[in-house]
């Protein structure tokens, strides 16, 4: 029902900003991992990489036991009058959250594997993980309500990070992360390194999130078929930010070890054949929210007014969608140059704007409508100034080049 929904769409709120936190270990590590294989500095490479591990590893345990102590006073934030829909919240918050540190694991693991060019053990990993959570979702736990869905995340999560850490020790190839060991001492030039990286890209995740949080308080004085709307619609546009954002990381890898290599002439093909790539998929979401959202919502709804408020979510989010792609995209490769700062510049001021736009364009007669239409106008903004931003440092690294030659 909506309120289940809502209720692990709020508690979802809180994984989603532990995300944030995670990407610092992650994108610190993987860019600083890429651009030394660029160079060919492997030792250096898995220094960083054992680095980035040992930080995922404390700030995982760190957020899971924070959250679970104070899931009470953070819940409240969002002032749920259901009493199921909080019940929902707080069971998923306390379960999903305390446990994080397996998600904190797996995502700086799949970074540190593309770093290295290798993709297909981290989709693997992933695969087996989501299959997992599937069959653990409806299958043991449906009488467990939003815990057994916890539940079920949490085993996915550790089924992911165990399968890359296994395959740490049965790949026949070579791997920077051969040698782990997490309980040693943290070399500090290492982690000062990845923080210069990450830490840009963590607060970029975070404020996202904590806009996110703020828009869906306002969504919740809308009743919980909102909430559910908001929770489930962000779902249903993975199908495009997550094929964007696996361009991203590809992007990311490839355009570190080019650029730590020097080859400019690379760097810039590789971002025009993803491009057109993601660019055309995005359009594609665009035509399928549009023209068929009443099918979609009914996967995921069966009341109707929840089907209703959904179908309104899809076709106003789905002008956005091409530009979603190319932002996600777009800021891979920017953090593959080492410019996480300026991704994190563009992306926390033009996503703060949705907080006034949503402010007012809901309190006029769009309603609920309103909030829908600032988070497709922001995301068409971000998409075209992400874009422009790359060709411009790309302009201007070339002719850098050229002066450098004369």
């Amino acid at each position: 029902g909506a309120k289940a929904v809502a209720g692990v769409g709020v508690g979802g709120m809180f994984t989603w900003l532990s995300q944030g936190l995670a990407s610092m270990a992650r994108m610190g590590g993987q860019v600083q991992v890429a651009q030394c294989i660029g160079r060919g500095e492997r030792q250096k490479a898995h220094g960083l990489a054992q680095t980035a591990m040992q930080l995922a590893l404390l700030m995982g345990l760190a957020y899971g036991i924070i959250v679970a102590l104070f899931a009470n006073p953070l819940v409240g934030f969002f002032r749920l009058e259901d009493a199921e829909t909080l019940r929902a919240a707080l069971d998923y918050t306390r379960i999903a959250c305390g446990c994080i540190v397996f998600s904190f694991l797996s995502v700086t693991l799949t970074g540190i594997y593309t770093a290295q060019g290798d993709s297909k053990t981290p989709f693997v990993a992933n695969l087996f993980g989501l299959a997992a959570n599937m069959i653990l979702g409806p299958g043991p736990f449906p009488r467990f309500g939003a815990a057994g869905a916890a539940i079920a995340t949490v085993l996915a999560q550790v089924i992911v990070s165990g399968i890359m850490l296994l395959g740490i020790f049965v790949q026949k190839k070579d791997n920077v992360l051969k040698g782990l060991r997490l309980f040693v001492k943290i070399p500090l030039e290492y982690v000062e390194e990845i923080c210069k990286i990450g830490i840009p890209t963590a607060l970029q995740g975070m404020a996202y999130c904590f806009i996110s949080m703020i828009l869906t308080r306002m969504v919740a004085g809308f009743g919980p078929e909102a909430i559910a709307t908001q929770r489930v619609g962000g779902q249903i546009e993975s199908i495009s930010w997550n094929t964007a954002d696996g361009f991203g990381a590809a992007m990311n890898a490839f355009i570190g070890q080019n650029y730590g290599a020097g080859k400019t002439e690379r760097v810039k093909k590789g971002y025009w054949v993803s491009l057109w790539t993601v660019g055309i998929w995005g359009l594609l979401i665009t035509l399928m929210f549009v023209c068929v959202p009443t099918p979609i919502a009914s996967v995921f709804f069966h009341e109707k007014q929840a089907i209703a408020t959904a179908v309104d979510y899809l076709i106003i989010v789905g002008f956005s969608e091409a530009f979603l792609c190319l932002e996600m995209m777009t800021v891979g490769a920017l953090s593959g140059l080492g410019r996480t700062r300026l991704c994190s510049v563009i992306s926390i001021a033009f996503t703060s704007l949705r907080i006034p736009l949503a402010i007012i364009l809901s309190s006029s007669v769009l309603g609920i409508l309103g909030i829908w239409w600032a988070l497709t106008t922001t995301t068409m903004m971000k998409g075209i100034i992400f874009t422009c931003a790359f060709f411009i440092i790309m302009r201007k690294m070339t002719d850098a080049q050229r002066t450098d030659i004369i």
